[in-house]
């Protein structure tokens, strides 16, 4: 049973496969970083000086009453909240991340496509006595008038 279990761990799907998400984790970080650090910022100022991730609806007060100045002043007193800024974030990294793999694909598609295009079947050949191009059926040239073997 573990010589099963070794042989499957070890395929390279499934080797791939970690990778892959070791790699989405990290490229998970760099996006909420670039979300929360560089992108909502500015949108944050444009709006007003709004830290979407401040943005909250109180439920239920938690041991100490509110109205909270933060998130985190709300969590830390135990209220019951609702966190749409934090929605709000993570639908914006979302797109991000969607986008960027949207571009890898993108571009993954489009060399594809050039390594399967098909080259152009020749039409035409050239004649060994006077170099013009002639079509591959002629037995004779249209230029010098020779006789052309079809090989």
């Amino acid at each position: 049973m573990f010589k099963e279990f070794k042989e499957f761990a070890m395929r390279g799907n499934v080797v791939d496969m970690a990778v892959g998400i070791i790699i989405g984790a990290a490229f998970g970080t760099i996006v909420t970083s670039l979300v929360s650090d560089v992108i909502m910022p500015p949108i944050g100022l444009l709006l007003g000086n709004v830290d979407f991730s401040n943005l909250f609806v109180v439920l239920r007060d938690g041991a100490t009453a509110g109205p909270y100045s933060s998130l985190a002043e709300s969590q830390k007193a135990g209220a019951v909240s609702i966190n749409y800024g934090m929605f709000i974030n993570h639908i914006i990294s979302f797109l991000i991340v969607a986008f960027a793999v949207f571009m890898i694909i993108r571009s993954i598609n489009r060399l594809k496509k050039a390594e399967a295009a098909p080259a152009a079947a020749l039409t035409t050949k050239d004649c060994p006595y006077c170099q013009m191009a002639v079509p591959l059926k002629a037995t004779r040239c249209g230029h010098c008038t020779s006789e052309l073997k079809n090989s």
